[in-house]
């Protein structure tokens, strides 16, 4: 039983690290591309401003929840 739990709190927290690198990296590349659209767009239409930004927070959590699916995917397809 003491196996099982260990297992899984060293996945999780390889997961989470796994994350929040993700995150980071995600953060980076938004702040490069995107800052001068963004500040523009929010003195220009803060509606239009605050719909972007929603859709980025949601783009973000779906298209990292999925790229670290598919990377523990292929990590326990091989140790297996």
């Amino acid at each position: 039983m003491k196996s099982d739990a260990r297992k899984a709190l060293i996945s999780f927290a390889i997961e989470l690290v796994v994350y929040g690198i993700l995150v980071v990296v995600y953060f980076f590349l938004v702040l490069h591309f995107l800052a001068n659209w963004l500040a523009h767009l929010d003195k220009e239409s803060i509606r239009l401003y605050a719909l972007v930004s929603i859709g980025l927070i949601i783009g973000q959590a779906v298209v990292l929840e999925s790229i670290t699916t598919f990377i523990f995917r292929v990590l326990r397809g091989r140790s297996e």
